[in-house]
């Protein structure tokens, strides 16, 4: 089926789980159910798929195309998708860029490549992202990581991508620092040819979208798309009580989501939907480890908190 045309990225953009049998293998029945979940939720612009969230650094490139084929096959034709480009090195990250483009993607999530840890230069990052850029006319979010990491753009470095790089269309912004994140905002969104901010910083997520982001994109949606679109154009509205009401929901799931360590973020959210019956079981792969039975239950009460599980249904099922 053909992407969605002149996508622009922008709006409430949840990044969706990847499901596993017991064995590690992807369950695919689970998968397209828990797509469809999400993709009934009103006031979604797009779904991302091949990240963080489906624990990309895990599957290999054949799986992370099944999992784009999948993924079109049962929203396809109702919502644009984003798929992740994770590689350590440039040639890959543009093999992957050339399959989301066949498989019908509609844009590109471009993860920083593992080496700038040691340290990067304009250069470098501009040959990163030309290199993909010269592989598919996809629009490109780039996802900007904290500079502390060494993986994060520089300002002097994310201008030059976005003057010498015309497909990136938005930053995936995970800087994790209010002045910088705010300077994201105000410069990129009003450049001649403006780029989108799609906050990341999902633990605070309502503090973030009141500094005027366009979108948010987030594995949190895979859990609460519904509130987080409400909160999202609730902002856009200018409809500040309401939108605080909606962030009270919010922030019992985000103090579990986005407790230490945070590589266990989507671990914590496949238990929330096996807590909500929308999956049967919470697999992760290897580094990550299932969680204890007292973080399941803290989950748990997080979500009765948010008004999500029925505390009567909870106390029964514990």
């Amino acid at each position: 089926m053909p992407r969605h045309a002149s996508f622009v990225p922008h709006g409430v953009i949840p990044a969706v789980l990847l499901p596993f049998h017991d064995d590690l293998s992807i369950d695919e029945k689970s998968f397209r159910s828990h797509l469809r979940d999400v993709a009934a939720v009103k006031g979604v612009s797009a779904l991302t798929i091949n990240a963080h969230s489906t624990e990309v650094a895990s599957c290999t490139f054949d799986e992370q195309r099944r999992v784009l084929e999948v993924t079109q096959d049962e929203v396809g034709g109702k919502f644009p998708i984003v798929n992740g480009v994770w590689a350590d090195g440039s040639l890959e990250a543009a093999r992957i860029a050339r399959m989301a483009a066949d498989g019908g993607a509609s844009a590109l999530l471009v993860f920083p490549p593992a080496p700038f840890t040691l340290g990067q230069s304009p250069e470098m990052a501009l040959a990163h992202f030309k290199r993909i850029a010269d592989a598919t006319d996809l629009p490109i979010i780039v996802f900007q990581y904290p500079l502390a990491t060494g993986q994060g753009y520089p300002r002097d470095t994310l201008l030059r991508m976005v003057d010498q790089v015309p497909s990136i269309r938005a930053i995936k912004d995970w800087a994790g620092n209010v002045p910088q994140h705010e300077m994201h905002i105000r410069m990129l969104q009003s450049l001649p040819r403006p780029v989108n901010v799609l906050t990341t910083h999902s633990a605070w997520l309502f503090s973030s979208l009141v500094l005027g982001c366009n979108g948010l994109l987030s594995g949190s949606g895979s859990v609460i798309a519904d509130l987080q679109a409400q909160l999202f154009h609730a902002m856009q509205a200018n409809e500040l009580a309401e939108a605080k009401r909606l962030n009270d929901r919010i922030q019992p799931t985000a103090r579990v989501f986005y407790a230490e360590p945070w590589a266990d973020m989507h671990n914590r959210m496949k238990e929330a939907l096996v807590l909500l019956g929308r999956l049967p079981r919470a697999v992760v792969r290897p580094p990550l480890v299932k969680l204890s039975r007292a973080e399941i239950d803290r989950i748990r009460t997080a979500l009765v908190e948010a008004g999500l599980l029925d505390a009567k249904a909870s106390r029964d099922a514990a």
